[in-house]
């Protein structure tokens, strides 16, 4: 009897201390639970310290200064300096000049060609009726060879840079209000060289030049006229005269 109850309370003891272990073991498994349930909690940074502010003023832009080298008008009037207002009108003014200077000679050089070149009663013109005459004139080509193979030319000279000058032209005004234009060059073909001379008038009124007279002069021959106002008005006041017969006797 003595040894049952003996292994009963063993028994009961070892019941025991298998219960303490299993409810330890639990435990310790719900522990490391909770620990791997949680996130690990974050490391706190440290806070800077507060930065100081200061009360600043927004930048101007700035702009170049104007001058009248620079000066592109992009910049309103209103906005210019004393100095830069008076660079912007210095440049404007010296644009107009230059402008006002480009009209001038481009009507000059219109003028020139109009008058010298283009009119029909030009310098140019008349010199190139004048050698379209005696080109055509049969005494001229007796004297002077082939007219298409006539040359006129202004100085009588071997250098082309010469010849190449313009005719030589005298323009001038008389008492009576008569424009007096003289017109002198050469003129060369296959047999020789002739002189050309020409003198015309333009009365108050008229709006032509007329021929006083134009000659062509070969050395060594007769001078050839062309037109011989003085001639032609002899011949004329010859002609128109009419004669008085009286008794049979022709009165003059």
């Amino acid at each position: 009897m003595r040894m049952r109850m003996r292994i009963h309370h063993r028994s009961a003891a070892l019941y025991r201390m298998a219960l303490a272990s299993a409810s330890a073991s639990a435990s310790a498994s719900a522990s490391a639970l909770k620990l791997t349930s949680h996130p690990p909690s974050r490391r706190s940074l440290p806070t800077p310290p507060p930065s100081r502010l200061y009360a600043t003023a927004a930048p101007e832009s700035r702009r170049r200064s104007v001058t009248p080298f620079n000066d592109d008008g992009r910049v309103p009037w209103s906005e210019l300096s004393v100095g830069e207002k008076a660079g912007r009108a210095a440049q404007q003014t010296f644009n107009l000049g230059l402008v006002i200077v480009g009209l001038a000679l481009t009507g000059g050089v219109g003028y020139f060609l109009f008058t010298d070149v283009f009119s029909p009663d030009s310098k140019t013109v008349h010199f190139n009726r004048a050698v379209d005459r005696i080109r055509a004139d049969p005494r001229c080509i007796e004297l002077l060879g082939d007219g298409k193979k006539m040359v006129a030319f202004g100085e009588e000279t071997g250098n082309k840079w010469r010849r190449a000058r313009p005719i030589a032209s005298t323009t001038t005004t008389d008492a009576q209000g008569n424009e007096h234009l003289m017109i002198e060059f050469n003129i060369q073909g296959p047999k020789g060289t002739g002189r050309v001379g020409i003198h015309m008038i333009k009365r108050p009124g008229e709006h032509e030049h007329r021929y006083k007279y134009f000659f062509v002069d070969v050395q060594g021959r007769q001078r050839i006229y062309l037109e011989n106002a003085d001639a032609a008005a002899q011949a004329r006041a010859a002609a128109g005269r009419k004669e008085f017969r009286l008794f049979g006797v022709k009165w003059n």
